[in-house]
């Protein structure tokens, strides 16, 4: 119970995030995504314009990836396989699972996988 409160309070985060950069991204008078203003007069300005829904859309992407871990984490909660590593099988430590609630190998393993 635990864990999946930490989990739900980052789902909730998270979501939250993706509403604020949606609507961001989104034009309030005609209810659509915004395009480029192309009336600026250098093409700086309109580069750096451009860049910006770019970058929008890229926390985006990543914000929606890191929700989709969590959803998994939740998964195994139900199924009962949170907390142990799928590398070794141990138990995956309770410091990490609360730096990374939905860590699927203990600190060990993660590091030599990252090798």
């Amino acid at each position: 119970n635990h864990f999946k409160s930490i989990i739900l309070e980052k789902k909730k985060e998270i979501l939250e995030e993706l509403e604020t950069l949606r609507d961001s991204m989104m034009d309030s008078t005609t209810g659509e995504y915004a395009s480029e203003n192309s009336t600026y007069s250098t093409h700086m300005e309109q580069g750096t314009d451009a860049m910006e829904p770019e970058k929008t859309f890229l926390f985006a992407s990543r914000e929606g990836k890191f929700l989709n871990h969590l959803e998994d984490a939740l998964v195994r909660i139900e199924k009962g396989e949170y907390g142990k590593c799928t590398e070794c099988g141990k138990v995956i430590e309770k410091e990490r699972l609360e730096a990374v609630p939905h860590a699927r190998q203990c600190l060990h393993c993660k590091m030599n996988l990252s090798k």
